[in-house]
């Protein structure tokens, strides 16, 4: 366990630890269920584990969308729940294959993967499908009656695509992910306040994930950095003829 950490920094378990902390506070002052509270607490130990490309995430991001689905359940966010229980569930399996797959070479003890980015053509392309998706699927929904259509969908999507290019590596994930969180933070501060609930372990997890996004957005420009001098490198190029098993991808 303590090999597992040695490549963190301090503010990566600092901000671990007091979000736990905070988390398991408040869930208990505003009478938060256990389901939430579970929801809240794996989702904030998946993303943090995303952001140091720790393969380990998709474990508890797995029973994350099981929990959080039905948090979502219960204040009819049907496109949540359609999301985490329809393509979140299968999406970490095969998350979890392929980054095993790609595990990085040089960082065998630390269960990492190297990050990549999409080019400026693959971006618009990104872009197009993801305003096509969100327009058609807000029809959906507004069709099955389900709570705030509009913003349901667009965090779907927006979370869908995310979950590919994450599985992928791509650090323009990232982006997307801040976007995501912000909808969801204005969604579930709509339903609060609306409906009265107590659900503030799911406002607290977007609020966690926003501040993560931005640090994984960082922290991932550094990995792409990283990818390219590894490509780039004479001495890797030199080592990758010899031995088939080194990779920069």
């Amino acid at each position: 366990m303590r090999n597992y950490f040695k490549d963190w920094t301090l503010f990566e378990k600092s901000w671990l630890l007091i979000f736990t902390l905070l988390g398991i506070y408040l869930s208990y002052v505003w009478g938060e269920s256990p389901i939430g509270l579970l929801a809240f607490l794996t989702g904030i130990w998946c993303v943090i584990l995303v952001t140091k490309g720790k393969i380990s995430n998709y474990y508890f991001g797995l029973v994350n969308v099981v929990a959080y689905g039905y948090v979502a359940y219960t204040r009819q966010l049907y496109g949540e729940v359609m999301l985490n229980w329809g393509y979140f569930i299968p999406a970490q399996i095969w998350g979890l294959w392929l980054w095993t797959r790609a595990k990085n070479r040089r960082l065998e003890d630390t269960k990492a993967v190297i990050a990549k980015a999409l080019t400026n053509y693959q971006r618009i392309g990104v872009a197009a499908i993801l305003i096509i998706s969100i327009i058609s699927y807000g029809h959906i929904l507004q069709l099955i009656k389900g709570n705030l259509p509009w913003i349901d969908s667009a965090g779907t999507m927006l979370q869908v695509v995310a979950m590919v290019l994450m599985a992928l590596r791509y650090r323009e994930q990232w982006a997307l992910w801040i976007v995501v969180n912000i909808l969801q933070i204005t969604m579930w501060g709509i339903v609060l306040f609306k409906q009265g609930a107590n659900d503030i372990s799911a406002l607290m997890m977007w609020s966690a994930y926003l501040v993560n996004s931005f640090y994984g957005f960082y922290t991932w420009g550094q990995m792409v950095k990283d990818r390219q001098e590894c490509l780039e490198s004479p001495l890797a190029r030199t080592y990758r003829k010899f031995n088939d098993k080194f990779k920069c991808d």
